[in-house]
């Protein structure tokens, strides 16, 4: 079984309903852990469905599906949710997402900002303090 996003359940119980779903979380955390199993499966599909359309790197995403594949996931770390809870429109989740590349481990360390239009969280970017 597998566990990427840091959750106590497999896949198959969390993420992929997300991923199934079109990223229909209730939470900004949620969408958070389901973008890094996201990042880990090299999903780009889903990577660009749930960024927002205002910043999302559509240019980008074939070279992020190929740096995702590159790299070895190692795990996440949720450091800190503010509001993106269910009745929420907005918040920002700190994370450590840990992997291997080169030949040494190193952390993506993130702010995010999500926000909520029409019941559906997205990813907007790095969060600004």
């Amino acid at each position: 079984m597998n566990y990427y996003c840091g959750n106590n359940k497999p896949y198959n119980e969390c993420c992929e309903l997300f991923h199934l779903n079109g990223g229909k979380t209730e939470t900004a955390e949620q969408l958070m852990r389901s973008r890094y199993s996201a990042f880990v499966l090299a999903n780009g599909d889903y990577l660009m469905q749930t960024h927002h359309s205002s910043t999302r790197p559509t240019s980008e995403k074939k070279a992020i599906e190929k740096w995702a594949k590159s790299v070895n996931w190692i795990r996440l770390e949720v450091l800190e949710t503010t509001k993106g809870l269910k009745n929420d429109t907005e918040g920002t989740v700190t994370f450590n997402a840990y992997f291997y590349e080169n030949g040494k481990v190193d952390v993506i360390h993130e702010k995010s900002a999500f926000i909520k239009e029409n019941e559906i969280w997205y990813y907007l970017g790095y969060a600004k303090n």
